[in-house]
């Protein structure tokens, strides 16, 4: 019996890797469907009231007295008593909070004031497995937990973090529905609005992306030839004039770049008003990095010398996959603190089983309780998570006077 994996001597190579392309995408969506099948809608559970409290920063007794008394959103009672809330009613609380308790408004509804500028953050470093995107998935879903409006864009042609978000890129994806429709140099080019799509979080929107997105590597070069050096037509301003065109219906873009530095992932740090550079621990990722670095350096000075202006409120490196009891990861954690002081994480994103199985299931530690992973397990991962998202939000507040 023949397989995908088999050789046909009658077939080119680029068709063997084709079929068994075919063949892997197919099992794929086909165990995509038995977790979540055609039918379901992927959704984001209900929190408990404790959960609650400690996201909108409240005690649970006051929650409680809230709903005997018949103000703010009505939790769903379960039979034993216990009140949950859907992500949409936490935001129906946090209203309400920020209209009762006007002195702390901006602490129960962050979104951005008239004169507050979007924040636009680039997860970058183009070397693969140094979590970008799953620093981006964490980033955008936590700040939406926290009430912020976030749109997450997909710059990478694999689209993992798409992927993550519900979209199965080979199969969900038509033409023209990534970041390339809103950002290509032809006639067919659409506004950015259409391709925005919702997801299952609520307060998280995305422009998901696929292959689709390496027509805008090979078309630069094409169009730059044809434009002769027109400045409406630098390729590098292309993301941030379609982000532009978003500008009031969000809070904060998180932008998972792809692991090179291309012509999108340029446009990306044109149009950021800040950047997060994720590093793993290990000396060859160290020294990866800072090829990035004298890379990311000449293409920006390439940029500023065509009339661009990266002018970023910061530029923060995150560890990531940390081992905290490994020596040598706490040595060359020392070694960047030492190099790059503040422009370090204070907290860093801790290795964990509980995320990467949470991951296998295309779910994030959000969507799961503490007992499907184990409550210890469960408990420490989500410690790194909300720390590093905590700092991440100081640095968004820090721009925006707060």
């Amino acid at each position: 019996m023949s397989s995908a994996t088999d050789i046909n001597v009658s077939e080119r190579t680029s068709e063997h890797i084709g079929r068994m392309a075919a063949a892997l995408s197919a099992r794929l969506r086909a165990a995509g469907e038995r977790a979540f099948p055609p039918t379901a809608q992927k959704y984001l559970r209900p929190f408990s009231s404790g959960e609650v409290a400690q996201i909108v920063g409240v005690s649970d007794g006051y929650l409680r007295q809230l709903s005997l008394d018949g103000l703010g959103p009505s939790p769903e009672l379960s039979t034993g008593g216990r009140r949950s809330y859907t992500l949409e009613q936490v935001n129906e609380l946090r209203a309400y909070l920020a209209d009762t308790r006007p002195k702390e408004a901006l602490k129960f509804w962050p979104r951005r004031r008239p004169g507050d500028k979007l924040q636009v953050i680039t997860v970058a470093n183009f070397k693969g497995g140094s979590a970008k995107t799953t620093t981006s998935l964490y980033l955008a879903q936590g700040l939406a937990l926290q009430g912020y409006r976030v749109l997450a864009v997909d710059l990478d042609p694999q689209a993992s973090l798409s992927t993550m978000f519900g979209y199965q890129p080979e199969f969900d994806i038509p033409e023209n529905a990534t970041l390339y429709g809103a950002i290509r140099y032809d006639e067919h080019r659409i506004e950015m609005k259409e391709v925005v799509r919702p997801t299952y979080f609520p307060g998280v929107s995305i422009v998901p992306g696929n292959l689709e997105l390496m027509e805008f590597e090979h078309q630069t070069p094409r169009n730059m030839m044809a434009s002769k050096g027109r400045p409406e037509d630098l390729f590098f301003r292309r993301v941030a004039r379609a982000i532009s065109a978003i500008d009031d219906d969000f809070d904060v873009v998180v932008v998972d770049c792809p692991p090179q530095l291309g012509f999108l992932t340029m446009g990306a740090l044109n149009a950021a008003t800040g950047m997060i550079v994720t590093i793993h621990p290990q000396m060859v990722d160290v020294a990866s990095m800072s090829q990035f670095m004298l890379m990311t350096s000449e293409l920006v000075s390439v940029i500023e010398d065509a009339g661009g202006r990266l002018e970023y409120d910061f530029l923060k490196f995150l560890v990531t996959r940390h081992d905290p009891r490994d020596v040598p990861e706490q040595e060359i954690l020392a070694l960047l603190r030492d190099l790059f002081g503040p422009n370090v994480f204070a907290a860093t994103a801790w290795k964990s089983t509980a995320i990467a199985n949470a991951g296998l299931t295309k779910q994030s530690l959000f969507e799961l309780t503490r007992g499907s992973v184990g409550r210890t397990v469960y408990e420490r991962a989500m410690e790194s998570i909300n720390a590093v998202n905590e700092e991440a939000i100081g640095l968004i507040n820090r721009v925006w006077g707060r």
